[in-house]
């Protein structure tokens, strides 16, 4: 995305008073996602694992205001991959958390460009769709909240089962909320704010 481009949407925010809101998906299998470890000199580290492929979607959204400040995390988790459907169910559901106008940026995944969420988008004058530019995901900040789950909370995780994989998903989430310095250097590395 050009600085100009951000910077007619930043503008745009302020003058509505918006907050600007990424938005993005990410699948989170039972498979354990293995990295470096550490283990005592001569013992070899061993995650066992199902075998399982079963997985679970994630839409997540980082909310802030035009300047980049006061970041907010929200996410969601699916079952499946994410459909339309979920996608028009998370959007009611931001609705919930967040207040004012939103500038949502988000990419051209199917669910994003179907009908029924389109049609949502222009009955509801609260919220404004972007997309981000083809090819481009080191722009959307919450792109590094996946890698951060990926290679911190959830790395070589063996899950019990589909239920404890969704709780290290939410106390993932939690941690990540609390975390305000580490969301704005997301949006920071984006290189979409300075």
């Amino acid at each position: 995305m050009e600085r100009n481009y951000l910077a007619s949407h930043s503008k745009k925010g302020v003058k509505t008073n918006a907050r600007i809101a990424f938005l993005d998906e990410s699948g989170i299998s039972e498979r354990p996602s293995v990295r470096r470890t550490w283990a005592l000199r001569g013992q070899t580290p061993i995650i066992v694992s199902t075998g399982s492929w079963k997985a679970r979607s994630v839409i997540g959204v980082i909310t802030c205001r035009p300047d980049g400040n006061d970041p907010k995390l929200y996410i969601r988790i699916f079952p499946g991959s994410v459909r339309k459907e979920d996608a028009l169910v998370f959007l009611k559901e931001l609705r919930c958390y967040v207040r004012g106008s939103i500038i949502l940026v988000w990419d051209r995944l199917a669910a994003h460009r179907a009908k029924i969420v389109k049609e949502y988008i222009a009955c509801h004058p609260w919220i404004s769709a972007e997309y981000f530019p083809a090819y481009a995901p080191e722009l959307n900040p919450v792109e590094y909240v996946w890698a951060t789950a990926k290679n911190h909370d959830l790395a070589n995780l063996y899950p019990a089962g589909l239920a404890d994989l969704d709780a290290r998903i939410r106390r993932m989430k939690r941690r990540l909320q609390r975390r305000v310095d580490t969301l704005k250097g997301f949006l920071k590395k984006s290189s979409l704010f300075c």
